[in-house]
């Protein structure tokens, strides 16, 4: 039969959306770039690049939706898409080993930058850091929590409960929610500011953007959320939500490194805020 899938792949069709986003991620650097030299039309440029990059993980997403509901997405298609989520997960991870490495060597050889660390760390310029077993601990136990309550959502989805599958999702999108209300927090009150140190940098950069990846992740796990009241996943195929999971266990793997190197271990000795 003329058109007939005698195959377990799934052949895309020609699309728009990855040419999009290839533009708008050169319009939002450009932006970036203007922004940061303050230059004309810098917001203009920044707000078209990402006004096309939300507009671009909206449709192209929407797409791999359709796929998956409509029978594309074969045993075959989900083993690739779940390799495709291991190696961008390990790419994470090494981005986070570039943090770490960072305030490693911040930390162990501070003589190297004495000029801005006083020949010590935290640096000469931190009058006092956080206390580790305050806010950073409360966070520490809301991740761990939330990290429990997806598990259960995904073993509910396993064995068909709906309800346990929508009970765990709301719970781990408030906890979600709570830690960065908590961070954010955190950082207005924060005893040194972003720049001018090797400690304050290195720790507003790793925590930071571990910070960006719970949102990532809180938004990942709010489509997942909405598909379900439409009906989506299965307990045969279910990627999407597995794949949010995932991520998820990965953004409470590396706040646990964060909170015993960055928290305990970088601000040990030095006086608490």
């Amino acid at each position: 039969m003329a058109g007939a899938t005698n195959h377990d792949y799934h052949i895309l069709p020609p699309d728009i959306w990855p040419l999009i986003g290839s533009f708008s991620a050169l319009t939002f650097t450009s932006g970036m770039v203007l922004f940061m030299h303050e230059m004309a039309n810098a917001h203009l440029v920044l707000g078209l690049g990402i006004a096309g990059l939300i507009a671009t993980f909206f449709s192209w997403w929407s797409n791999v939706v359709k796929e998956a509901e409509t029978g594309h997405h074969t045993p075959v298609v989900q083993l690739h898409m779940r390799y495709g989520m291991i190696l961008f997960i390990a790419s994470e991870v090494m981005f986070f080993v570039g943090w770490f490495w960072a305030f490693f060597d911040f930390a162990l050889f501070p003589n190297a930058l004495s000029e801005v660390s006083g020949g010590v760390f935290p640096s000469v310029a931190v009058e006092a850091v956080m206390n580790p077993f305050s806010l950073p601990l409360l966070n520490t136990l809301i991740l761990l929590c939330s990290g429990t309550t997806v598990t259960w959502a995904h073993h509910s989805l396993i064995h068909g409960d709906r309800e346990g599958l929508k009970k765990g999702l709301w719970l781990t999108i408030m906890l979600g929610i709570l830690f960065s209300a908590i961070q954010a927090y955190e950082y207005a009150h924060a005893p040194f500011g972003f720049g001018g140190n090797t400690y304050s940098s290195a720790f507003y950069m790793a925590t930071g953007f571990h910070g960006f990846h719970v949102l990532v992740g809180t938004i990942f796990l709010i489509v997942c959320l909405v598909r379900t009241y439409k009906g989506h996943f299965t307990p045969r195929q279910h990627f999407g939500f597995e794949a949010a999971a995932w991520y998820w266990h990965f953004v409470d793997v590396v706040w646990l490194f964060l909170f015993v190197a960055v928290y305990i271990w970088g601000g040990w000795g030095a006086p608490i805020h």
